[in-house]
């Protein structure tokens, strides 16, 4: 069993240049102790033939992101030789607040170009990922993978494929804000009206997948009839994905690295900051594309599963079609395998989306960062967060150093999903429920990074 599944775990990132060779096979005696370098850099990657200058975090042996071992800390010395101050969040993690990756609670101050930082916790299983918290260092993709494994992945004996995706610009993350804070009406040189819902701020020049797009897509080299699990990360600043398994059927088996009652199908949503866990097995040859549809549009990305032999086809970046709205057709099907203890909660709190594209503000409770109604609880109590979206965009809510569970959709309550980011859709309403056992300043926001830098931003805090 072993050795089928080192070589089920050596095939998954077999020339993708992401997480090659960090895949967690290490004694958990071992595991333990072992500390870890990360690197925060330039680097210049191609892109449908142009090079472009972007961030990158690696490993110095070159791995992209990490992979931890079950039972491995989270011990990490980061060093910052991206030439400029930033600032890594642990996505999906619950650290101590002074170890969270952000400035904006005060806690910590921006690592120096040039300045090393270290972590030291104990980790949240699961597929999560890092991002820089510092400006709009996430639109030049400082982020990658961090993957946290348990005994019952290595039992699975299913090859692992890890999958970040992202939305691409040529043009500077200023440039890009500059003209997302135009409104897309004034940026394409006209004053119509903005439509009753609005799904993307902003033209990327490309999609990618691991650093791809489908002109040159990451091929991965699958056993024949082989299961294969899917560790998917929407790293994207701006953009909702359909993830298109096409003629495969497959199982979602965890979202945000958290285990749900497996939901069966072959066309998923995946907002910006989720994560998920999908599980499949291939037929006995051929190759497999899995696409990421941008909602709403026609541009795609994505990477293909290979059985050894198979021909690898020409793929177009563009559908013949437009993809729909991502919704909450998933969510409403998620169940929590391991749920929050029943209880009632001890306070509720209600906030409001707020905003418009022209001008282009977004707020909670009409207010932003600077003027923030803080999200007040006590240690110990069982909160519960009624989000109600009033705005033209639905909104991906990510809520630091805490996981919780979906509760309700539109107030019809449900034992949903347990996560650390959820779509509220326009005109919707999602109320979540958490155990406040993490005390601090945490940030809650909204996961499209231009929405959270216009003011849709703010903290829940406890001692």
């Amino acid at each position: 069993m072993r050795r089928a599944l080192s070589r089920r775990l050596l095939l998954a990132t077999a020339g993708s240049g992401v997480l090659a060779g960090g895949l967690g096979l290490h004694p958990s005696n071992a595991a333990e102790t072992r500390k870890l370098d990360l690197i925060a850099e330039r680097r210049v990657i191609e892109v449908n033939r142009r090079p472009a200058s972007v961030f990158g975090l690696r490993q110095p042996n070159g791995e992209r992101g990490l992979v931890l071992a079950p039972d491995q800390r989270f011990a990490v010395s980061v060093a910052n030789r991206s030439g400029e101050d930033t600032i890594l969040h642990w996505h999906g993690q619950t650290p101590p607040p002074d170890q969270d990756g952000v400035t904006d609670t005060g806690y910590v101050t921006p690592i120096p170009a040039g300045g090393n930082q270290s972590y030291d916790f104990a980790p949240r299983s699961g597929t999560h990922w890092m991002h820089s918290h510092h400006g709009l260092q996430e639109q030049a993709l400082m982020a990658a993978p961090l993957i946290v494994r348990t005994a019952e992945d290595v039992r699975m004996d299913a090859q692992e494929v890890v999958v970040l995706l992202h939305d691409f610009s040529f043009r500077t993350p200023a440039e890009v804000f500059a003209t997302v804070t135009k409104g897309m009406a004034m940026a394409h040189g006209g004053s119509h009206a903005m439509p009753m819902q609005d799904l993307n701020d902003f033209e990327y020049d490309a999609y990618l997948a691991n650093d791809r797009t489908l002109a040159d897509p990451l091929v991965v080299r699958t056993e024949r009839a082989g299961r294969v699990r899917l560790r998917l990360i929407n790293g994207a600043t701006g953009t909702a994905f359909w993830i298109d398994l096409g003629t495969l059927s497959a199982q979602v088996i965890a979202v945000d690295g958290n285990t749900v009652v497996p939901v069966s199908g072959r066309m998923f949503p995946m907002a910006q900051g989720q994560r998920l866990d999908i599980l499949l097995t291939l037929p006995a040859s051929g190759a497999f594309p899995i696409l990421a549809l941008r909602e709403g549009e026609r541009q795609r990305t994505g990477f293909i599963l290979a059985t050894p032999g198979a021909a690898i086809a020409k793929l177009a970046d563009l559908a013949s079609a437009k993809a729909a709205a991502v919704d909450m057709s998933l969510e409403q099907k998620l169940v929590a395998a391991v749920p929050l203890a029943i209880r009632p909660a001890d306070v509720s709190h209600r906030v409001v989306l707020g905003g418009t594209m022209m001008p282009y503000s977004w707020v909670i409770d009409d207010r932003v960062w600077d003027t923030r109604r803080r999200l007040a609880v006590a240690k110990g109590q069982r909160v519960a967060v009624e989000m109600v979206n009033r705005s033209p965009m639905a909104h991906p809510m990510h809520l630091h150093g805490h996981h919780f569970q979906v509760t309700a959709i539109n107030g019809k309550s449900m034992s949903g999903a347990i996560r650390d980011t959820v779509l509220v859709p326009v005109n919707g309403a999602v109320t979540v429920a958490f155990d406040a056992d993490n005390p601090g300043r945490w940030l809650f926001h909204c996961h499209n990074l231009f929405h959270m830098a216009r003011g849709m931003m703010t903290e829940l805090a406890y001692g």
